[in-house]
């Protein structure tokens, strides 16, 4: 059994734990210890499990542990990830066993959080990082880059390019054969027909960008 943490412990960090219960349902793997939080007091209780400290308190840790990312913001997740540096701090990725994986040609690199009903296809490439919430459905030839983070229900279809942090709302389509660019916000129940740029917002049916923002 692997010792693990979960960094977050608001509502999408407590979703992190259900996962980890389920893997270990189906083969233990995980000896869940708590979370970390900057925003809970130490010691204090959820759901039965301590949180621990805060989040650069993991920098100070001397022995290996496994380390989740109960957070759905693509900018807090990098940050978090970039300010640690503890080299014995491990990043698997936890993926339901409900979740449909198939056998031909997917990638799924270190510390992406698959939540259950999630159907993955074919020669798809999902980077570092990424969050797949209940019920997402990722088509064929689809590129995930690293620190995206897709809300629950969202359908991505075929040969779509997804760039490094962005955000996809709960219920959003995206139509095949597109690129969304980094660090975009598609926002809930849009359809996405056309590619988007870097750096904006794009909501509504079809969806258009209604704003942009800097890379801070």
């Amino acid at each position: 059994m692997k010792d693990i943490v979960i960094i977050g412990a608001g509502g999408f960090g407590r979703e992190v734990k259900i996962i980890i219960d389920a893997i270990n349902k189906e083969t233990p793997t995980y000896n869940f210890l708590g979370y970390y939080d900057d925003t809970i007091e130490k010691g204090t209780l959820v759901n039965n499990f301590p949180i621990l400290g805060s989040v650069n308190e993991l920098n100070n840790l001397n022995t290996k542990i496994c380390v989740a990312l109960g957070i759905g913001n693509p900018i807090a997740k990098s940050t978090i990830i970039n300010n640690l540096i503890n080299k014995l701090l491990y990043f698997p990725s936890l993926i339901h066993p409900g979740v449909f994986v198939s056998d031909d040609d997917v990638l799924i690199d270190d510390g992406c959080i698959i939540c259950a009903g999630t159907i993955i296809t074919c020669n798809i490439k999902i980077r570092r990082f990424v969050t797949l919430n209940l019920m997402c459905t990722v088509g064929h030839d689809t590129i995930i880059d690293d620190f995206a983070s897709f809300m629950p229900s969202v359908n991505i279809s075929g040969e779509v390019h997804i760039h490094e942090k962005v955000y996809v709302g709960t219920g959003a389509k995206i139509i095949n054969k597109l690129t969304i660019g980094k660090e975009t916000i598609v926002g809930a129940g849009a359809v996405v027909s056309k590619s988007l740029p870097d750096y904006c917002t794009a909501v509504g049916i079809p969806a258009k960008p209604i704003k942009f923002h800097k890379n801070e």
